[in-house]
């Protein structure tokens, strides 16, 4: 069942979220070549409980950390550790907070010193990609436009939308009702409504879509190695279209 938020979870929600938009900019800022995700870790778990409130993700389904950090072919879940972050590589951050009660979600890919032209590209697709998704969620939409929408766009790129990870509700629980595909067919699946709160998570593989577990069991990687970034915005949907609650600002 998809939950309809009231206005008083909505000012909750969006409260964390600035909070959560907030940690992301200050974690922007210390990724460089040199530095371990384990440490970037360490300083996303300092950051959330300075500002009362909790990592969303430690202790989920037994998730160790308070951050997914994912290089290169990592696409989302991969787990903080000693691996250096070198010159070249790309960096998919995904934090969630929870907040008075209320979780709130978003990811960044972010270049680790210099990066070559097309791993840019890459980055610059996935990024609009979430754009054009969030501009396809408003009333009387359906979820299949949002996926569609984003598909189209990134497929006529020259990338591919990972098909077996999804966006999601959001609200009490970090995952709620319903996924969200980032493929398919317009005028599909239920219709969006005022007062919906969920997730918008485009992820794009520079090669094939198909993907496979990492060797930990928790993260997931593109199944032919090829470079995949990752954004998400938690947002809502209101009369005059949706509104981004973890926006940077």
């Amino acid at each position: 069942m998809i939950l309809i938020k009231t206005p008083e979870e909505i000012k909750i929600i969006a409260e964390g979220g600035k909070i959560l938009a907030r940690i992301m900019k200050e974690l922007e800022r210390q990724v460089r070549p040199g530095i371990t995700t384990r440490e970037l870790d360490k300083a996303a778990e300092g950051l959330v409980l300075s500002w009362g409130a909790q990592c969303s993700f430690k202790g989920y389904h037994g998730y160790p950390a308070c951050s997914c950090a994912s290089v290169n072919e990592e696409i989302v879940h991969a787990v903080p550790s000693s691996r250096i972050l070198k010159d070249g590589d790309i960096l998919s951050l995904d934090l969630g907070v929870f907040y008075n009660g209320y979780h709130s979600d978003m990811a960044i890919t972010l270049p680790v010193g210099k990066i070559n032209s097309e791993d840019q590209r890459l980055i610059k697709v996935t990024k609009e990609s979430l754009e054009i998704g969030i501009r396809e969620a408003k009333i009387g939409s359906t979820f299949g436009d949002i996926g569609s929408a984003i598909q189209k766009y990134v497929e006529s790129s020259g990338f591919n939308v990972v098909r077996d990870l999804c966006g999601h509700g959001i609200g009490k629980d970090l995952h709620e009702d319903p996924e969200i595909l980032n493929y398919g067919k317009p005028g599909v699946g239920p219709k969006i409504k005022e007062g919906m709160v969920f997730c918008l998570e485009p992820m794009v593989t520079a090669g094939d879509w198909h993907i496979k577990r990492s060797k930990d069991g928790q993260g997931f990687i593109t199944d032919d190695g090829s470079l995949s970034a990752h954004f998400e915005h938690t947002i809502i949907v209101a009369k005059a279209g949706s509104q981004v609650l973890t926006k940077f600002g």
